[in-house]
């Protein structure tokens, strides 16, 4: 009897044993999965974080990249147009000038005249590309309009543009941005997508302002314009990007449900920038 007492103790001690052995095994696979699960977290945030910032930096290149070849081209303008006009007009009006019979002079002066006028509009389309003078002097909504009327009038294509409730001008470096960022878009869409009608309408929903451009060509959706930001020749796309980035809104790329034409959304907060 006692050697029965002795054996059903052992082995209720050695159950609990094993119990307390194997739910010490699972506690301790349990706090090493834990641990090699952060681990991957971990690795994961960093390498989206690495992915962040490394887009991050296409973005600046493909922004300083923009500017430089608009100083560029700034620069070989005025060098090869505007520099030779005005060293023209100086022939013309040079030290000898006043020795030359009456008549010489008037067509000298009436010839340098006409060089220093054809200078003077050569300036102002620069400074017109840089500055839409509608748009510094109408704002947005005039400065698309006036943009849609003329492609419009081209014939090519039906384009029309509506505001709806754009009551309170952005800032002139936001509204330039915006500007710049439906250029570009309408641009590629009249250069790619072979489209019979284009429109932009804009309304406000909160405190956030839209912009949507629809057509009925050839387009690209979301997927397709990430995809293609990561070429470094999509120097058009990436322009657009950072320029959405520095308004902190937001680009999208759609396709209508009935596959029927393509739908682009610009999202801008209404706050000004910082």
């Amino acid at each position: 009897m006692y050697f029965l007492q002795v054996n059903e103790s052992t082995g209720i001690s050695g159950v609990l044993f094993l119990g307390t052995l194997g739910m010490f095994v699972m506690a301790i696979g349990i706090v090493v999965f834990v641990i090699f699960h952060q681990r991957k977290v971990i690795r994961y945030q960093l390498q989206m974080k690495q992915m962040e910032d490394e887009k991050q930096q296409i973005l600046l290149q493909a922004s300083i990249r923009f500017q430089e070849e608009e100083r560029q081209r700034i620069a070989a303008d005025l060098h090869d147009d505007a520099g030779p006009l005005l060293a023209t007009a100086r022939l013309y009006l040079n030290e000898n000038l006043i020795h030359q019979e009456p008549a010489i002079q008037l067509q000298s002066i009436y010839s340098a005249k006409q060089i220093i006028d054809d200078a003077i509009q050569l300036i102002r389309n620069i400074s017109h590309s840089l500055m839409p003078p509608t748009l510094k002097n109408f704002g947005l909504e005039s400065a698309m309009i006036d943009l849609f009327q003329k492609i419009n009038g081209s014939g090519s294509l039906n384009a029309t543009a509506r505001f709806h409730d754009y009551r309170q001008r952005l800032k002139l470096e936001q509204e330039l941005l915006v500007f710049r960022i439906i250029q570009e878009l309408v641009t590629n869409i009249i250069k790619h997508s072979n489209s019979g009608f284009i429109h932009l309408t804009q309304n406000t929903n909160g405190n956030n302002i839209y912009f949507r451009i629809h057509h009925d060509g050839q387009g690209i959706i979301q997927s397709e314009f990430e995809k293609l930001n990561q070429n470094s020749a999509g120097l058009g796309l990436k322009n657009i990007e950072s320029r959405v980035k520095v308004l902190k809104g937001r680009i999208l790329f759609e396709i209508d449900t009935s596959h029927t034409y393509y739908k682009v959304t610009l999202e801008i907060p209404k706050e000004p920038l910082i």
